[in-house]
């Protein structure tokens, strides 16, 4: 059963069910882990990355990449954009499927939490201060600085024999743990379209008792904003022969 398609279902959905997991913990109300702050969320969300990546490995895709922006970025800077349809529509399913796991496991505390916002904040993002140019450029640079910073890891010039065996993971998942703490706080670092956007539509299909409403004005910022990103990182790779 397995194939890249069905791996970075598997890894996406994993990511979302523990990121977004992190996030219903620290929100909803009555939970144990309710107010736990940020360096819980930011640290869950670094062992989300790394659990996702394994598991995408493990059931068919080699590549791992659990993010619509990572795999448009080495699109771009390879020129081989096969990948890229199968892949995005298996990682919006995947974080759609982690998002309605998280729904279930936290079946009883979406009627303790009245707050509407609270409940979107657990599937998808918000920003801190609402300005759409300065929030897509915030995304732009952290999906920016994820895919050209992961891309180094494999780097010669860090190590003429590449990484060891199974050790890349656990590098993404600090990159990601770094750049939650460092950059997230403007926007919630999506950083990831499929996050954002698969379990905000998690969010709008699913009957969430008194959810409101989904806060699609604002969802093409974490979605275009990575993209922007990917391009950006891109054209970096290519600069340092990375790609």
């Amino acid at each position: 059963m397995s194939s890249p398609v069905v791996g970075e279902f598997m890894g996406t959905m994993i990511l979302i069910l523990l990121g977004d997991g992190v996030v219903a913990g620290v929100l909803l109300h009555r939970s144990k882990a309710e107010n736990a702050g940020w360096m819980a969320i930011a640290t869950a969300w670094g062992f989300a990355v790394l659990c996702g990546i394994f598991t995408a490995m493990a059931c068919g895709s080699p590549d791992a990449h659990i993010n619509p922006a990572v795999t448009l970025g080495l699109a771009i800077a390879t020129g081989d954009y096969s990948k890229l349809p199968g892949y995005v529509a298996a990682q919006v399913a995947g974080a759609f499927a982690g998002a309605a796991l998280v729904w279930l496991v936290y079946w009883d505390h979406w009627r303790q939490t009245p707050e509407q916002d609270l409940k979107l904040g657990v599937f998808c993002t918000a920003p801190a201060i609402r300005r759409r140019v300065p929030n897509l450029m915030t995304e732009a640079i952290g999906t920016a600085a994820l895919i050209f910073i992961g891309l180094t890891f494999g780097s010669k010039a860090v190590s003429q024999t590449g990484l060891p065996a199974g050790y890349g993971p656990f590098l993404w998942g600090l990159l990601v743990w770094g750049i939650g703490l460092s950059l997230g706080g403007p926007t919630g670092y999506a950083i990831n379209p499929a996050r954002d956007f698969g379990p905000r539509l998690a969010h709008a299909i699913l009957p969430i008792p008194g959810k409101g409403g989904s806060d699609w004005g604002y969802a093409l910022v974490p979605i275009m904003g990575p993209f922007l990103g990917a391009a950006i990182a891109a054209a970096f790779l290519r600069a340092f022969g990375l790609a």
